[in-house]
């Protein structure tokens, strides 16, 4: 996404959700928007096949941490 793309999407989302964005913090705003969208660009280039299913539940780890099995053991 270039940059005046960000900053219009940015500026109406404000706008819409009656959000008053201050000057000083829209260069951090503006950063952190385009890093999401080029992570999302990266999930939806991958796209889904007919055989993907959603996983049937969510269950947080901490980093580093792994889930063993259907028993959902966990390990470091």
């Amino acid at each position: 996404m270039d940059s005046d793309t960000a900053e219009a999407y940015v500026d109406a989302a404000a706008a819409a959700l009656e959000l008053r964005l201050d000057p000083e913090h829209r260069p951090g705003v503006l950063s952190h928007f385009k890093l999401a969208a080029a992570m999302a660009e990266l999930v939806a280039a991958e796209g889904l096949h007919l055989d993907d299913d959603p996983a049937p539940v969510f269950v947080p780890i901490e980093p580093g941490e792994r889930l063993l099995g259907a028993d959902r053991k966990r390990t470091r």
